[in-house]
């Protein structure tokens, strides 16, 4: 369809979500009881740099959520690391529940509304040892863990998501099943691995039960990585069939969920035998992605297509790395005019999370940045961007930047 407007700017619906985005393992530091601890220090993992101290934020968290609130956001996602709250099975800390609900605690004290993310990529090395989620008895294992994280999540809480983009997890499975690429994207060629996919839906499933026995009012779902596969001329056949394993499987999965995160930062495209080279001449991030704006507009129709009307859309992940924080703004403003087009054309999307708050550790290196706050590696200082400046004032104005250009939806 196609959409055009020529309001200079609409405003958010009523309680819609604004913010950053963070994980532990990303900027805690020392996460030293976790499976991807171990990995980084495994020579034949291939891991570019380990995580070490990260941006230090397990114990600078107050001033991250200082700067967040002091430049306007009203939200912030941030994911409690299992591997801490339970570091030996069946024991589980009560001095690491604690600290994550001083963290909820510090974030409502500061008009941030917390959105708490139950598993971020990471596991502790006991649930590694025992097979991960394929092992005998994962599920229930995890929705163990999520029960014990009551004293964190009970009051005050409003959204939690279960898993972070399990569709990514399982793609890491089929990759180590194939020796392909230690850390590929959903964009990638891995197939992924299906018995890895049933686990995390079961364990989705069961997490969820679990959060809602917690606190029924609790808005609990979990986010999907959407890698916008577009398809060349000829080639639709192909993107269904590339797409539905490793996305649309996990989308359908939260039918019934009070929100399903969509998240998006570049587009894939698709021809007659998959995914093709991003063209030469084509802007790239720091992540070697192709700069893409539109695609999170493009992430947020096909979730709604797939999941169908009732279950409301936040963007939960979206954002560039880059040195150029001028692009950074540049890119939001594209991918802000998408959310707000989406909006405007009846998208139930309820939601504006960026990645990230920090720049911090991408899962094997500090080179891509994609902050809205520069952390200095070894003082651990916060320089505000400009463009988390322009980003936090959009939080306070209440209103969604709009172009008069058309809109052309998928």
């Amino acid at each position: 369809m196609t959409h055009t407007s020529t309001r200079s700017s609409i405003p958010f619906p009523e309680g819609f979500l604004w913010g950053a985005s963070t994980a532990a393992h990303q900027i805690e530091g020392n996460n030293v009881n976790s499976d991807w601890w171990r990995r980084e220090h495994d020579p034949a993992a291939k891991i570019e740099e380990p995580s070490l101290d990260a941006c230090d934020s397990y114990h600078r968290w107050e001033q991250d959520m200082d700067l967040l609130a002091g430049l306007g956001f009203t939200d912030y996602r941030f994911s409690v690391e299992w591997a801490r709250i339970e570091p030996a099975r069946g024991s589980f800390s009560r001095a690491e529940l604690a600290h994550y609900r001083r963290m909820v605690d510090g974030a409502l004290a500061r008009g941030l509304r917390p959105m708490v993310t139950l598993h971020h990529f990471t596991v502790p090395r006991w649930f590694e040892d025992l097979g991960g989620w394929t092992a005998e008895g994962a599920v229930e294992l995890f929705a163990r863990y999520v029960g014990a994280c009551a004293p964190i999540i009970a009051d005050g809480v409003r959204h939690v998501c279960t898993i972070n983009e399990p569709n990514v997890i399982a793609i890491l499975a089929g990759a180590a099943r194939t020796d392909d690429q230690p850390w590929p994207t959903a964009g990638g060629t891995v197939t992924p691995d299906e018995d890895t996919t049933r686990a995390l839906i079961a364990a989705h499933r069961a997490a969820t039960e679990a959060v809602r026995a917690v606190n029924p009012d609790i808005k609990v779902g979990w986010t999907v990585a959407n890698q916008v596969y577009q398809a060349l001329p000829g080639a639709q056949e192909a993107t269904a069939a590339y797409s539905r394993p490793r996305e649309d499987v996990f989308i359908e999965a939260a039918r019934g969920d009070d929100f399903i995160g969509v998240q998006s930062y570049t587009r894939t495209l698709i021809g007659p035998d998959g995914p093709v080279p991003t063209p030469d001449d084509a802007e790239r991030t720091l992540t070697r992605w192709e700069y893409y704006p539109a695609a999170v507009g493009h992430a947020l129709r096909h979730t709604a297509d797939i999941i169908g009307p009732g279950t409301p859309l936040i963007v939960t992940e979206n954002g560039i790395a880059t040195a150029d924080d001028s692009r950074r703004v540049d890119y939001y403003t594209g991918a802000l005019d998408q959310v707000a087009a989406a909006i405007e054309d009846g998208l139930n999307v309820q939601g504006y999370l960026a990645w990230s708050a920090l720049d911090n550790y991408e899962w094997g290196s500090y080179r891509p940045t994609f902050g809205l706050i520069a952390v200095d590696p070894v003082t651990f200082e916060r320089t505000v961007k400009p463009s988390a400046v322009w980003l936090g004032r959009l939080g306070r104005t209440r209103q969604l930047p709009r172009t008069a250009a058309p809109h052309t939806g998928s």
